[in-house]
């Protein structure tokens, strides 16, 4: 294959020539062409992974990668007077996800078309995603995050249905994105939109619009705000029209194949990605008893082919609509809601396991449990409490269906991607197995005592501070020392995720500073969140932050020594330059609360080291990497499970008690924060610290400093550091998520 001379062709002129967005639209569309020359649908049995969110990422230079033309492509353009880097700029990123979940749900296509298995994600078109996040005042402010272009990695499709929600019918058109597996087949990721969608009815300043209008609104953003009935109701709106399409098109796509319905799980199966799209199940019912089937072999036939994945400790997390919401916005799916609830109240007398509740709420996550052949947590940790604590009643009926599966990364955009430095100097050092089998990355001990191996990681570590300095520079005109320790915490912004812990922190480090203790090596403090519009106390979290930024960052006696940034609009292109520059990953959510994280294993990917809780995966990178290349800290889960059973917590003792612990949160409305930040906000922050602190950041606020303390020590000794950076290296190879796919497929999809 002439990649040069297909390049050339695409761009219809020398490419010395061509401006940079020239070159970015013909990469696009000579991918397309490549990628279609693979697509494939063989094999009897077929995965849908149904999702609300796929956080995709920027996809020209991952699917060059996958192409196996990246190398050529940039020695093309180099030798045209060209950098790839400029032609990665010029493409918008895909706003469909927010957090983990969707980062997740991305990873996992790559992985299913790497391996060769035959599977599609379904989700919607957000024309907006979850919002641009802009700062202005020291407040978070959400902004439309328009990325859809004329000419972009959608495809427009022929296929449309007709889905009818409430009192009026929508027109669904389907789009798809190619999924390019790595040196294998490619993959859809099915999008779909409605079709009198309006992007006018969002201004340029908000994210306000009319939530009635769904005809016009539907498609438009990721988790609309759900402070209010309208709000509420656009997102059973936007489930249903999600799962009515993908529904529709998989009995579509089974009966082309040869399927007579009554054998739909040998032509099917359906993973469903947290609670948001439960409701295909009493839809696909629905639709099979409309073509002749009866209710009680279409329910069979569904539980045969669906399967659950739960995301989520939180119980508020785990959705429960009103039965009056949903009688208005999916009428059609009452009678056989109530239907299934009906059965499990005939085998069972125990309340919790109902599917209607008292207060006449349906619980989304009870019906995938019923009606599902498996469900399984993310993290064997994750696992263990659903089935001790939290699922403990549906674990002890349905104990055959419970399974764990760890989550995993993408090697090819978390390494290959986003390192290229380091990924070169693995394959000089092991050869280029990794790329297809990580945990051929084991073979990096052997250079566990060579120190000219240890000194190239630290220069790689250091090169890539460099490139995220740039970055800030360019991005929000903040200088960072690239001498510094880059302490790190990039996630959702969530009070279980703790960054007001890691705040209190930082007002520590900043009174130690003034108080004389000077740090050996200069800290600088990254976050990167975006709070959910209607979360009031997470947006306070954020002022705080931004206050600490502005106060410390102008303080010149400080400066030299600790700075703190926040950065503008977390995505995953800032990801990608975060991830390969930072040296200590904060993984500091409450024990017992995160179901499994996936921050933490790119970070160590990339020769970072942990600090964090026993929670979620850490637990599984502790076991990996052992005690000594990881800083553990805090209560661990049994203790927290308890704390919130006997109800005994109170934040206010250890504040009253602590005089290190009360000057931290007492200066969140000292005089210094109170003059340049809004009172009320700060204020509120102060209280919740104080009087409620649901997520006991209080509890293991004192281990926190000292452990970090003890992690700040320890990154002095520049040798020994570079260590334990090549043993978190050499360990991740058990979270890829090839792994993570193939455990799937082993076990539950059973693909042919």
């Amino acid at each position: 294959m002439d990649v040069s001379s297909l390049l050339k062709d695409k761009c219809g002129k020398e490419i010395s020539n061509c401006t940079n967005e020239e070159i970015y639209y013909a990469l696009l569309n000579l991918v397309d062409d490549l990628a279609n020359q693979k697509h494939n649908n063989k094999g009897k049995k077929k995965l849908y992974y149904i999702s609300a969110e796929f956080l995709i990422g920027k996809l020209l230079s991952n699917n060059l990668i996958n192409l196996g033309i990246y190398d050529e492509v940039n020695s093309i353009l180099s030798a045209n007077g060209k950098k790839l880097s400029d032609i990665e700029e010029v493409e918008p990123e895909p706003s469909l996800g927010n957090g983990g979940l969707g980062r997740l749900a991305a990873c996992f296509l790559d992985s299913i078309a790497t391996l060769g298995l035959d599977g599609d994600g379904v989700g919607l078109n957000y024309h907006f995603g979850l919002f641009k996040q802009v700062f202005k005042d020291k407040l978070q402010l959400e902004q439309k995050n328009e990325w859809i272009e004329q000419n972009s990695w959608l495809n427009k499709t022929d296929t449309t249905y007709e889905i009818e929600c409430g009192e009026f019918k929508l027109k669904s058109r389907l789009y798809d994105i190619n999924v390019i597996g790595y040196n294998n087949r490619v993959n859809k990721l099915h999008l779909f939109d409605v079709e009198t969608i309006d992007e006018s009815i969002v201004n340029d300043e908000s994210i306000n619009f009319n939530k009635e209008d769904i005809a016009k609104n539907l498609t438009l953003f990721l988790y609309p705000d759900d402070s209010d009935e309208d709000g509420r109701l656009l997102r059973i709106y936007q489930q249903y029209f999600m799962v009515s399409n993908a529904a529709r098109l998989i009995l579509d796509e089974c009966e082309a194949k040869g399927s007579n319905l009554h054998d739909l799980y040998d032509y099917a199966v359906i993973q469903i990605n947290d609670t948001h799209p439960t409701m295909v199940i009493p839809e696909l019912i629905r639709l099979l008893t409309e073509r002749g089937l009866s209710m009680d072999e279409a329910i069979d036939i569904v539980s045969k082919t669906c399967a659950y994945t739960n995301h989520t400790i939180l119980a508020e997390a785990l959705e429960k609509w009103p039965m009056s919401y949903l009688e208005k916005a999916v009428p059609n799916l009452i009678d056989i809601i109530k239907e299934l609830d009906k059965r499990v109240r005939e085998k069972y007398e125990d309340e919790s396991l109902y599917i209607i509740d008292d207060d006449d709420r349906v619980h989304m996550a009870h019906i995938d449990i019923h009606y599902c052949f498996s469900v399984n947590g993310v993290a064997s940790l994750h696992t263990e409490i659903l089935e001790k604590n939290e699922l403990n009643n549906f674990y002890k009926i349905y104990p055959e269906k419970f399974n764990n599966k760890t989550n995993g990364i993408t090697f090819r955009r978390w390494l290959m991607h986003c390192n290229h430095e380091l990924t070169n100097f693995i394959e000089e050092l092991i050869g280029d197995g990794f790329k297809k089998d990580a945990t051929e990355l084991e073979k990096l001990d052997q250079y566990i005592d060579d120190k000219n191996v240890l000194e190239k990681l630290l220069k790689i570590k250091f090169d890539n501070k460099l490139v995220l300095k740039d970055y800030i520079k360019q991005h929000q005109n903040i200088d960072i020392d690239e001498n510094s320790i880059f302490d790190i915490q990039i996630k959702r912004l969530h009070e279980y995720k703790r960054q007001q812990m890691n705040a209190l922190y930082v007002i520590y480090k900043y009174l130690d500073i003034k108080k004389g203790n000077i740090p050996s090596t200069p800290i600088t403090v990254i976050f990167g969140a975006k709070a959910a519009p209607a979360y009031t106390m997470a947006k306070d979290i954020i002022h705080l932050i931004l206050c600490l930024q502005q106060l410390i960052n102008n303080d010149e006696q400080v400066n030299k020594y600790l700075k703190v940034v926040m950065v503008e609009n977390y995505n995953v292109t800032y990801a990608e330059k975060l991830i390969p520059a930072c040296d200590i990953s904060e993984q500091i959510s409450l024990a017992s609360k995160e179901a499994s994280g996936t921050g933490n294993m790119k970070f160590m990917l990339n020769g970072a080291l942990t600090l964090g809780t026993e929670d979620g995966a850490n637990v599984e990178i502790h076991e990996l990497v052992g005690d000594d290349n990881i800083f553990i800290f805090g209560k661990d889960s049994e203790t927290v499970i308890e704390h919130y059973e006997n109800e005994d917590y109170e934040s206010i003792d250890i504040y009253a008690r602590n005089p290190k612990i009360k000057e931290a949160v007492d200066f969140i409305i000292g005089t210094e924060l109170m003059s340049i930040g809004n009172a009320e906000n700060l204020i509120r922050v102060f209280k919740e610290i104080i009087k409620k602190d649901w997520f006991m950041a209080l509890l293991d606020l004192e281990d926190y400093i000292k452990t970090k303390e003890i992690a700040f020590k320890q990154y002095e000794d520049r040798e020994n550091w570079a260590k334990k950076m090549l043993i978190n290296i050499s360990k991740a190879g058990y979270f890829s998520s090839d792994r993570t796919i193939q455990d799937y497929n082993d076990d539950i999809w059973k693909l042919n």
